[in-house]
């Protein structure tokens, strides 16, 4: 991806939450200058974390088909130490016919929430060794349990979410002419470089290439910036 198409990403997508009436952080806005003023032993937690911005697409070449851009608001350190926190939270832009691609988690337990906008569609199934299982996937929705076929194509509407266990095969995307869509994630700690497993060999953070300077930093790249 190039910068400057980050750049754009991220500008319609912080217009998105403004109208979804969604608030983050003051460091959110900040730019690569006012990044670099920041006490960096004081921001330790946020940056060794990965809290803040993240697209991707997952090494794909049309964001707008495969792609995700989220915000970590707050993580915990994997096996709790230094950091404590046995919870994550993220705040998501499900782009409307966007796919998220078929991935499960080893470690973390989520919740996929709707907060607002369009649906999401949530595809399940168990797992089978490295590949996907064709068994009825156990969840639960809003605090209710549920069995469903394999590839059951959920339809998560505003307001609505569902549970995911460790080792669940998932992918999702927003529903076709309903329009984009604000997801929440709440789980166990996020650890992203070392917690997801795709269906097909995929990267989770993609190379930028640097055509013009970032407006905002991505929460991979602190360490290469602020060096």
């Amino acid at each position: 991806m190039q910068r400057s198409e980050v750049n754009a990403i991220l500008q319609r997508t912080r217009e998105f939450f403004m109208r979804q009436d969604v608030h983050l952080p003051p460091w959110a806005d900040y730019g690569l200058h006012q990044w670099r003023e920041v006490n960096r032993e004081a921001a330790e937690e946020l940056l060794t974390l990965h809290l803040g911005w993240d697209v991707t697409s997952f090494g794909e070449d049309d964001f707008r088909q495969t792609g995700l851009t989220l915000f970590t608001l707050r993580n915990g350190s994997p096996g709790g130490k230094p950091w404590h926190k046995p919870y994550a939270e993220k705040i998501m832009h499900v782009r409307e016919g966007q796919v998220t691609p078929m991935h499960y988690h080893p470690q973390k337990m989520e919740d996929i929430i709707n907060r607002g906008g369009g649906n999401v569609i949530v595809t399940l199934y168990n797992r089978a060794g490295a590949g996907l299982a064709d068994t009825p996937v156990s969840v639960t929705l809003d605090g209710i349990s549920q069995t469903h076929a394999a590839g059951t194509q959920l339809r998560l509407s505003p307001g609505e979410s569902v549970t995911l266990e460790p080792g669940i095969w998932h992918s999702f995307w927003g529903e076709d002419g309903f329009g984009d869509v604000l997801v929440g994630e709440v789980s166990m700690p996020n650890d992203d470089e070392n917690d997801n497993v795709f269906l097909t060999s995929l990267p989770r953070f993609n190379p930028v290439d640097e055509d013009e300077e970032p407006r905002w930093l991505l929460c991979n790249e602190y360490r290469r910036w602020l060096a």
